[in-house]
């Protein structure tokens, strides 16, 4: 097969790097994994061999063709073609009666957007483990007052424990990739740490935090059209210095200050 750049396809060829992520990831008899990007299939093999039953989405017609004629006949595979930005998991668990693993080397060219569905769907998954792009993976599990602290840092924290594991050479697949890849964990939370009818609003505070990384947080928050007083009072309430940055706080201290602004003392 010859890889598709604008899919973003590198080709996983390192059956010892399969195995570290199979052992990552834990996966056990009678375990149900989705697969984003399935390749040819090498990843999706090993899966199998583990006695999963996989769900793999494959966007390639002519990759879906190839998948199909190497598992004829596996009775543990869905092969699924299309979108994976697309699918339905919420509906696709509930049909399995189940949670999904995610076990995945994504395409570099869908890492981002397909992380956000999979937190926003995040009650169709027990744990997510991701190869993803060296860069993506490290503000992904970055702290707080790091350079590589973000968005995605905090969102990925308030509903999952991140782990990074271990990195992945470009030799290990084909074509060779310009970058280094890394392999993370994600273990879903049982309960996530900003409460639902909250979540909406807690993603403008951080992304409104982070929109202005060398202002004070009390400049920064501005973009929320909030009058100064009610700013104030926010900070005040859940123990912020309105001096801080936004790349400073935790993501408690982001949850605090969320219900400072929506729940203000009388």
């Amino acid at each position: 097969m010859r890889p598709k750049k604008r899919l973003g396809q590198h080709f996983l060829i390192d059956k010892n790097v399969v195995r570290k992520i199979i052992s990552a990831a834990s996966i056990e008899k009678g375990d149900c994994v989705i697969e984003v990007g399935p390749g040819t299939g090498v990843l999706t093999e090993a899966l199998l061999e583990k006695g999963a039953s996989v769900v793999a989405i494959e966007i390639d017609r002519e990759l879906c063709r190839k998948l199909r004629e190497r598992f004829e006949g596996a009775e543990n595979l869905e092969l699924m073609e299309g979108d994976a930005l697309k699918k339905d998991f919420t509906s696709l668990s509930r049909r399995r009666g189940k949670k999904f693993k995610v076990v995945s080397n994504l395409p570099y060219n869908i890492s981002g957007p397909i992380l956000v569905k999979f937190m926003e769907e995040r009650g169709a998954f027990s744990a997510l483990t991701l190869m993803l792009q060296k860069e993506v993976a490290v503000r992904l599990v970055a702290l707080p007052s790091t350079k590589d602290y973000g968005i995605l840092s905090v969102f990925a924290r308030a509903y999952a424990i991140v782990r990074r594991e271990f990195d992945v050479s470009p030799n290990s697949f084909r074509p060779r990739p310009r970058v280094v890849s890394t392999v993370v964990s994600l273990d879903m939370l049982p309960k996530a740490l900003v409460r639902p009818e909250d979540e909406g609003f807690f993603k403008k505070v951080v992304k409104s935090a982070f929109g202005k990384r060398r202002k004070t947080l009390f400049n920064a928050l501005k973009s929320l059209n909030i009058s100064n007083a009610d700013m104030a009072r926010a900070l005040s309430l859940s123990g912020i210095d309105p001096e801080r940055r936004g790349e400073t706080l935790s993501v408690e201290e982001f949850i605090r200050l969320t219900e400072g602004f929506l729940f203000p003392a009388p």
